[in-house]
């Protein structure tokens, strides 16, 4: 043995670890890493949904494995999500948990694949200090959302921070999205003058820009699928649109109403969804998809054109100019 310590391989210590080969491996061997046993409570052509903890459904998915990551996770403000969630924590205690499942969303991201976490702009000032230690800054957008309470002795708040990371240097993909011209909806004239710029506008809508101002919030019970806090559609039909091609796969690690779910189903991506509360409600929602379906349909067919079919009409009727009497 002090042979091989001094790392001198004779012919006898070579024979020695032929003989020993086993008993050698028993030593150096390192545990194998556990791996959590999840099983899923609803699949579709598309997808599986998980009922249990997210780090718990995270830590059982191989590296690099999904496209995109979508996190919505609890704001933690002390609502009532059930008795598994518990959502008033202390700082320090909401910032590690957090961290916790970053890294694991980070871990099974595929390089190039974009990571957007939707909080509060104050959480998300400590969760973009977390992602910067793993991934590459694009773009803080703001979502105008109006109506939000006020805070004595600060500004109105009427945004929530959406963080867009990407894992490497490039986004693998970047499908660039654009909206409607601003119109007036009574008469359908342009709120900004574009004056001689007009023939240069693009026919196919205006460039998305960091602020979002299109995405309204889901408030009427008559659209709500849960009495909490419920996505807008047509944040996650852009988000998923802009970053995956079809048949790739989405994350999103708290699903809540299901709102990604339902728009990667309808876009054709292939999606992962974990809940650890109520999954009744997605399911329902997922095979009941009416209602959502037909919203889906109107938001595709308002995206990435100047002009709307109800725009169109407003526009010809006041004799505003339109791209076709553009081209002639």
């Amino acid at each position: 043995m002090l042979e091989l310590k001094l790392g001198h391989i004779t012919p006898e210590v070579q024979s020695w670890i032929i003989d020993h080969g086993e008993d050698i491996i028993k030593e150096i061997a390192v545990p194998a890493l556990k791996v959590p046993e999840v099983s899923s409570v609803f699949n579709t052509t598309y997808g599986t949904l998980f009922h249990d903890d997210c780090i718990k459904v995270l830590a059982s998915m191989p590296d690099e494995s999904v496209d995109m990551v979508f996190a919505d996770p609890p704001f933690n403000l002390n609502k009532d999500y059930g008795d598994s969630i518990d959502d008033n924590m202390t700082k320090s205690k909401y910032i590690n948990w957090c961290e916790a499942w970053i890294k694991e969303c980070v871990r099974v991201l595929k390089p190039g694949g974009a990571f957007y976490i939707y909080n509060l702009p104050y959480w998300n000032t400590f969760l973009s200090n977390i992602l910067n230690k793993y991934m590459n800054f694009r773009h803080w957008i703001a979502v105008s959302m109006k109506g939000l309470i006020p805070v004595q002795g600060k500004l109105q708040p009427e945004h929530y921070g959406l963080l867009y990371y990407i894992k490497g240097e490039r986004p693998k993909v970047f499908h660039k999205q654009r909206i409607p011209l601003v119109t007036c909806r009574h008469c359908g004239g342009e709120i900004r003058d574009y004056g001689g710029k007009k023939s240069s506008l693009n026919p196919e809508g205006i460039s998305i820009s960091d602020i979002f101002m299109d995405i309204n919030p889901v408030r009427h019970k008559k659209y709500k699928n849960r009495s909490a806090n419920e996505l807008p559609l047509r944040l996650l039909h852009r988000l998923i649109s802009l970053s995956t091609d079809a048949g790739d796969i989405v994350l999103d690690p708290f699903g809540g109403a299901g709102t990604t779910y339902v728009a990667a189903e309808f876009l054709e991506r292939n999606w992962i969804g974990m809940e650890i509360g109520d999954t009744d409600i997605i399911i329902e929602r997922i095979e009941k998809n009416e209602r959502d379906r037909e919203l889906l349909l109107k938001i595709e067919k308002e995206s990435n054109i100047l002009f709307t079919e109800e725009q169109v009409r407003l526009r010809q009727k006041n004799n505003f100019w339109t791209y076709e009497k553009l081209k002639d």
